[in-house]
């Protein structure tokens, strides 16, 4: 008889002497997300169990075999080099699209390796990192997927103009707030539906 997901989860988090909170950051999520997988309400897609059992040093076979197949949801994505930032967006994010899979990225190579793996409706781009620009990064998921939104960040509005000519939707200054993430979805190129949380009702 195989161990349901949320309670594979929860034990491995213990082997590992983790909090919710610590495997959170180290996952780039949320605590609200660890909590969902491990209540059984949500199930984290195949690329987010191989981040897992590296996570907490266990076979990935464990967990895929636990799990269940599939996960409607539309994945949005985070990539910003500084940790600081993400721990205070991604709740933000969370909130404004409760039905979304959330993700955080600092590496934007990791970003990528994701979005070969998932579909990404939705990508908010931090534009100056240490190493790659989030107008490449843009570009290079487009070139994956021409149908993702992607949203520039960035503390400097003289990128405006630069961030426009990559075909982004939108571009917003740091730090976001629910009522300014609120207001770009209404702008996206390629508008995803969330159901009864739909985010583009009043």
């Amino acid at each position: 008889m195989s161990i349901p997901f949320a309670e594979a989860l929860k034990k491995l988090r213990a082997d590992n002497d983790f909090s919710q909170r610590e495997l959170a950051e180290r996952m780039y999520v949320t605590r609200s997300t660890v909590a969902r997988w491990e209540s059984g309400s949500r199930l984290p897609d195949a690329a987010m169990i191989v981040r897992l059992a590296q996570c907490l040093g266990t076979d990935v076979n464990t967990l895929l075999s636990a799990a269940l197949e599939s996960e409607d949801a539309p994945n949005v994505i985070m990539v910003d080099d500084r940790k600081i930032f993400l721990a205070g967006a991604l709740p933000i994010l969370e909130e404004v699209l409760p039905n979304a899979i959330v993700t955080g990225f600092i590496k934007p190579s990791e970003a990528l390796d994701y979005a070969r793996a998932n579909r990404i409706a939705l990508a908010f781009l931090d534009i100056e990192m240490d190493k790659t620009s989030g107008l490449n990064l843009c570009r290079e998921l487009l070139t994956l997927n021409p149908r993702t939104n992607v949203i520039y960040l960035t503390a400097y509005s003289e990128y405006a103009f630069d961030a426009w000519s990559t075909g982004a939707s939108g571009f917003t200054l740091k730090p976001i707030t629910v009522d300014s993430v609120r207001e770009q979805l209404r702008n996206l190129r390629y508008p995803f539906s969330l159901g009864s949380a739909d985010p583009y009702e009043e």
